[in-house]
């Protein structure tokens, strides 16, 4: 059995900085961030057919069906690494994916909801820019190239994610609001949700977090 301390889920709507935070958080206590968003990604840049069948619902938005998300969730949580402890990194999404995992037996002891509101959202995605080629990060406001629209790791073009174009943000953040935000409700009546307003930087959210965990 793991340290129940340590079993972490992060929740927030998409560009609330969950990967960064669950980043910090592996480092520190020596677990590994479970995040369906990576997973599937690197499935897509795979060419599988899970990749395939991904792709159309990231593209328009939308959630990847319950099915296919649980399924890859329930198969990494085997996994040696994960008997310390782990952090759920978009998981659940959905009030049916928080109760298949308590029908796993896979309850968090902290519920993590990093706050931010939509205007910042949009702000944060629409300037996020990445390099086809090496994978490399840019934001134009807060990482902005050393040469605008150049990698500077590789020195190839940058470009939007499809799922980065506002139209698309805009739909993700509907989804989010209908389907994902009802999870806040969910958790924080089993007693387990800690909320974390982030309209700060990264450090600034990292020492917010760190705080509610000590606390717990």
């Amino acid at each position: 059995m793991c340290d129940d301390r340590m079993r972490i889920i992060l929740l927030g709507p998409p560009g609330a900085g969950k990967g960064t935070q669950a980043e910090r958080l592996a480092a520190r206590y020596n677990i590994p961030t479970i995040s369906t968003g990576a997973m599937i990604r690197a499935e897509i840049r795979d060419g599988s057919e899970l990749g395939k069948q991904t792709k159309k619902y990231i593209d328009e938005g939308q959630l990847v069906p319950d099915s296919i998300i649980m399924s890859i969730v329930e198969s990494r949580l085997s996994k040696p690494d994960c008997a310390k402890g782990f952090i759920l990194d978009g998981i659940p999404r959905t009030i049916p994916q928080a109760q298949k995992l308590d029908e796993m037996q896979i309850e968090p002891y902290t519920v993590l909801n990093i706050a931010v509101g939509d205007d910042e959202i949009v702000k944060r995605l629409g300037g996020r820019r990445v390099c086809a080629t090496c994978g490399a990060t840019y934001h134009e406001t807060f990482n902005p190239p050393a040469k605008k629209g150049v990698c500077d790791a590789c020195g190839e073009t940058l470009s939007i994610r499809p799922d980065d174009a506002e139209e698309t943000i805009l739909k993700r953040l509907a989804v989010y609001h209908e389907q994902t935000e009802p999870l806040i409700a969910y958790y924080e009546k089993a007693g387990k949700l800690i909320n974390i307003l982030s309209e700060g930087g990264v450090e600034e959210t990292a020492a917010a977090v760190q705080a509610a965990l000590e606390v717990e």
